[in-house]
């Protein structure tokens, strides 16, 4: 019987930059290489409540909403056994977490999706399915509470958005829209602390915010 590990994909955005968490194996096979946090499955483990140990335990993270994504058994993924794997991911902001590398690792990092290292067994892959997930989702649900201020500014979302999707965007249509569903709140505020023209701040309207996580955008971006 194959042996069955959980893999998280944890993505941050930071200084405009979708990021994702990787820690770097202290033991072999491919001792030093940098991958993603991940365990084995214990004998009595459910799926879920394992991912949330792992976790805990590969990088100090808690209290991290995670979904599952789906299994990777590719036979040649790993080395010498037969293992198969279930990923599954998060979207967190960096700046509200302190994060610290467990047992059988050596380092722990964010890194730029766009700048990684060389990654070890099928993480790779597995990251990127996590993120042409995301991606699918952005188009479909709301994202933002996790991993942006209580006030923001209408740039600061756009700028999330347009960095996971990783293309450009209408800023006019995507304003349009964002306002459109009642999925933003303006505020009687202001930024600080900028020498020219302060931006006006929204809030998530949390009502909208959750009914269309479970309705969906009528349209996509």
């Amino acid at each position: 019987m194959p042996g069955l590990t959980i893999d998280c994909v944890i993505f941050g955005f930071e200084d405009d930059e979708l990021k994702v968490l990787l820690i770097r194996r202290d033991i072999e096979p491919q001792r030093g290489a940098w991958g993603l946090p991940g365990d084995w499955l214990g004998q009595d483990e459910d799926l879920d409540l394992a991912a949330v140990r792992l976790l805990k335990r590969a990088t100090g993270l808690e209290e991290v909403y995670m979904e599952q994504l789906r299994a990777f058994g590719r036979v040649s993924r790993f080395p010498h056994y037969r293992i198969v794997t279930v990923a599954y991911s998060a979207l967190i902001d960096p700046q509200r977490y302190r994060v610290q590398h467990g047992p059988d690792t050596s380092d722990i990092r964010w890194f730029n999706i766009h700048r990684l290292p060389n990654i070890h067994f099928d993480h790779q892959e597995i990251m990127e399915y996590a993120l042409k997930e995301l991606r699918r989702k952005v188009r479909q649900y709301p994202i933002g509470v996790e991993l942006l201020p209580d006030k923001f500014t209408m740039p600061r979302i756009f700028a999330l958005y347009r960095t996971i999707l990783g293309e450009d965007l209408d800023r006019r249509n995507f304003r349009k829209k964002m306002l459109k569903n009642g999925l933003l709140h303006k505020l009687d505020e202001k930024e600080t602390g900028k020498a020219h023209r302060a931006a006006d701040l929204y809030s998530f309207d949390q009502a909208n915010y959750e009914r269309l996580k479970k309705e969906g955008f009528p349209y996509a971006f």
